[in-house]
């Protein structure tokens, strides 16, 4: 049955590949990524095995198995997505048990490029412990490293599927985002062990924490090959029962969010309906006060949308953790003060978050799927589409961005540099946003209709990941000129930072709206054609 699974996934890649070059492009671009990058990361972890290695070869196993699982638990939630081409909701009417289809989609998923890359990295600690021990620690190395794989896998199916599960019920979505903030902080923490080791002790402090994440079921898996060398047997049965026992409670709690998935439950209780009262339109405005024509409904329904899909809210919780979390690394960690240095990390953290935060429309419209088809038969203009969902989306992003700049100047004791964080983090968020809507219309892409917030089709987990970089890449290459105005203009680019920088912002979203409204007037059957899903 789980070959089945297997060639039923392939299957359908191959169905999804036909007619569209650009998506085979895409996915061999990503293929070659994971080779080139798996090979690289395969002879880092040989660096251990090294008859001459450096001191500190002995943590590597420990702190890069670490890195790499927690890369798989929050890289799902905040950037790729997982793909769930053979969605569990499609099996809900056939004969098929829950452990045989959970079986058959955990096959179906080592078969992607994540996994290959995963597995081609960690081959190098099986390869050295062959090199330095013989046979049998390459075996127990290569046991380690298949455990890993699975559960790095295993582990990313379950977060994705319980966060969707939770989010899927408004009660529960501010539970959701403090979990997830727990696990994007955690990166947090393990930064300034890190860097607070190799400064003040050296090695040793990096041999400690390694030593203790080793127990842990992040580098368990992936530091059985030096027991084995060494001779540790204990250790590596051990190690390795850990791994299993986390695989197999993963398993279990995977398992749970799944039937409910299959169900298309959201488990969040009683859903209470109030009596509509007074003229359709007036109880479709509600309490809003946008004007009662055209750009005021998308605008107004723009606004509930993204509090109520799953797909926008999730967007919105996880540009919130990453918005507040990245720039206070950056900003309290080693170096911070008022130097220079200190000045470009601040500046240069603003500046990509800002970039970041017009990332959510860079596929507005395939979040609506068919529904756009009534834009396109009611004759929407492109500047209107554009400005109003700009407008709803700027409704929740910029007051995130000012809570953002205000916590970053009160954590640095210095509210002075609350104008020029404001000017350059808008600034940033203009020229991204600009860029955003340019990928939104020549680039949109189909979701799944799928219960899990951060499932994606076959093959676009590539294309969403290289597309959304370029917009971030462009969004913050615009930005330079305020960024350099605040690093260079002393005081005189202190005071100017805030008003030239909000003017730069506004001009840069007149100009993508100007823009990609025009493109947008011609290409709206094209864009209805990619956002509408194929089965």
């Amino acid at each position: 049955m789980a070959l089945t699974f297997a060639r039923l996934k392939l299957r359908v890649l191959r169905n999804g590949f036909r007619g569209r070059p650009g998506k085979i492009a895409l996915f061999v671009i990503g293929l070659l990524c994971a080779l080139f990058y798996g090979t690289m990361a395969a002879l880092f972890f040989l660096v251990p095995y090294l008859p001459n290695g450096p001191d500190w070869a002995a943590v590597v196993p420990a702190l890069g198995g670490t890195v790499l699982v927690l890369g798989w638990i929050l890289m799902p939630l905040v950037w790729f997505g997982v793909d769930e081409t053979l969605e569990p909701g499609r099996f809900a009417l056939l004969p098929v048990r829950r452990a045989t289809l959970l079986r058959g989609l955990l096959v179906a998923a080592l078969l992607g490029v994540p996994a290959f890359g995963t597995l081609l990295a960690t081959s190098g600690l099986a390869i050295g412990a062959g090199i330095a021990g013989g046979p049998l620690p390459a075996v127990a190395a290569a046991v380690g490293v298949l455990l890993g794989l699975l559960l790095c896998v295993v582990v990313s199916r379950a977060v994705t599927s319980g966060f969707s599960r939770a989010l899927r019920s408004r009660r529960t979505r501010d539970l959701a985002a403090v979990v997830l903030a727990v696990l994007a902080a955690s990166l947090g923490p393990l930064q300034f062990l890190l860097t607070s080791g190799a400064q003040q002790v050296g090695t040793q402090r990096l041999a400690a924490l390694a030593d203790v994440l080793g127990w842990t079921p992040l580098a368990a898996p992936y530091v059985v090959g030096l027991d084995a060398v060494q001779g540790r047997w204990a250790a590596v049965a051990a190690r390795l029962a850990v791994t299993v026992v986390t695989i197999l409670l993963l398993a279990w709690w995977w398992s749970r969010s799944l039937e409910s998935a299959m169900l298309g439950t959201a488990g969040g209780g009683e859903v209470r309906v109030r009596a509509a009262t007074g003229y359709p339109v007036a109880r479709f405005f509600g309490r809003s006060r946008q004007p009662r024509t055209a750009y005021g409904a998308m605008v107004v329904r723009e606004l509930r949308y993204w509090v109520r899909d799953v797909r926008r809210r999730a967007s919105l919780i996880t540009f919130a953790v990453i918005g507040v979390f990245l720039p206070v690394v950056m900003n309290l960690g080693p170096g911070a003060g008022g130097n220079v240095v200190a000045q470009s990390v601040n500046g240069g953290s603003m500046v990509l978050v800002g970039a970041l935060a017009g990332l959510g429309i860079a596929n507005q419209f395939g979040y609506d799927g068919t529904a756009y088809a009534m834009h396109v038969v009611s004759g929407v203009s492109g500047r209107l589409e554009l400005r109003a969902r700009t407008v709803a989306y700027s409704w929740y992003i910029v007051p995130l961005l000012l809570g953002l700049a205000v916590l970053n100047a009160v954590l640095r004791e210095d509210l002075l540099l609350l104008p020029v964080m404001i000017g350059t983090l808008f600034a940033a968020y203009g020229t991204g946003l600009a860029c955003a809507m340019h990928v939104s219309v020549w680039a949109a892409y189909s979701l799944p209709e799928n219960q899990n917030p951060f499932a994606i089709n076959t093959g676009t987990g590539v294309a969403k990941s290289f597309l959304a970089m370029a917009a971030w890449l462009a969004g913050m290459a615009l930005a330079l000129p305020v960024l350099l105005l605040v690093l260079l203009g002393g005081s005189v680019g202190a005071v100017l930072a805030l008003p030239v920088g909000l003017a730069y912002a506004a001009g840069a979203i007149w100009l993508g709206l100007l823009t990609a409204g025009d493109i947008l007037d011609h290409r709206q059957p094209e864009l209805l054609a990619a956002i509408t899903p194929r089965t």
